[in-house]
């Protein structure tokens, strides 16, 4: 009985993991005869599985949709990686669902096996989400970062920077930030004894190695703030302080996590610390909020503003425009 109950589940798994099988293929998976797979399907039936059957080419069984959802099959890296999305969803980083996705948390972590809990919680609490991410990023990578946060061992990493130099980094990782588009580990690096912020994308998956080096945690910066910060300096040519006349609560939702940072400067406006390549991105990210606006700094952008409102006047037919004359 209990070889027959393990079957009819691994046959439940393979129907609900692709749309059609055939009988023969169904046996040869399961190690039987296509006479048990049809009474593993009645099994199933009687379960109130609605596993549906046709004949002839391309026929063959298929696990149809029912009244209500059955129980799903999950393998270990399935189960981590749904209930990993559940958390960041419950967390906020997708919008509408937060309570829909505590509740279907709580259901999965009654059932979770312990030997997986511990890898879903060190991903829970090693990751920090600020706004959803589109970019992809290696689960594994993500796992093993995860849980050198929790348990305090050092990493071995090969990183590329963004002119594609490679270097061999030794760190004490520390919390991973999901923002913007990206994943990001806040971690000390040794070699330069200095906190440092790395795009998980840029970690050589294949380099990484998991020492058995505990530390002892040391006073760390602010997760969010600091990944934050990192995003808008340390990648650009130019950082640039813009007043915006506007409201800060106006203006905070149109400006990402990771594109600047806002402050209140009271008298409905606030101020703007971004970064970009070039000036005149810069200049585009500014007119983009719609807004009146003030370069506090830096100079050369206060001048290319000057230029380009002499540019923009002539092509308005203005004619007035006086070189110089234009209002930073």
């Amino acid at each position: 009985m209990a070889d027959t109950t393990a079957r009819v589940l691994r046959l439940l798994g393979l129907l609900q993991g692709r749309a059609m099988w055939t009988g023969p293929e169904l046996a040869e998976r399961l190690g039987v005869t296509t006479r048990s797979v049809r009474r593993d399907v009645e099994r199933l039936r009687e379960l109130g599985y609605p596993v549906r059957a046709s004949a002839g080419v391309g026929g063959g069984y298929q696990l149809g949709a029912g009244g209500t959802l059955p129980p799903l099959l999950l393998d270990p890296d399935e189960a981590v990686a749904v209930t990993v999305s559940l958390r960041l969803a419950a967390g906020g980083s997708v919008t509408g669902v937060e309570e829909s996705a505590l509740r279907a948390l709580a259901k999965l972590d009654q059932v979770l096996p312990s030997n997986l809990r511990g890898e879903v919680e060190a991903i829970s609490e090693a990751v920090v989400a600020v706004e959803g991410v589109s970019m992809p990023v290696d689960a594994r990578l993500l796992s093993t970062v995860a849980r050198a946060c929790r348990d305090k061992v050092r990493l071995e990493l090969t990183y590329s920077a963004r002119d594609e130099a490679t270097t061999a980094r030794r760190v004490e990782p520390y919390r991973v930030v999901a923002m913007g588009r990206r994943w990001y580990l806040l971690a000390y690096d040794l070699d330069r004894d200095d906190w440092r912020s790395f795009r998980l994308d840029r970690v050589h998956a294949d380099s990484l190695h998991v020492t058995t080096f505990r530390f002892t945690p040391r006073a760390a910066p602010d997760a969010v703030t600091y990944v934050r910060e990192s995003v808008i300096r340390s990648p650009y040519r130019y950082v640039a302080r813009l007043r915006l006349h506007a409201p800060l609560d106006e203006i905070a939702g149109r400006v990402p996590q990771n594109a600047g940072t806002l402050s209140g400067l009271g008298d409905d406006t606030c101020e703007l610390e971004t970064g970009a390549e070039t000036l005149d991105h810069l200049i585009g990210e500014a007119l983009w909020l719609g807004v009146p606006f003030e370069v506090l700094d830096p100079p050369e952008l206060r001048e290319r503003v000057r230029e380009l409102s002499v540019i923009l006047a002539e092509a308005a037919g203005d004619g007035t425009a006086v070189p110089g004359s234009g209002t930073p």
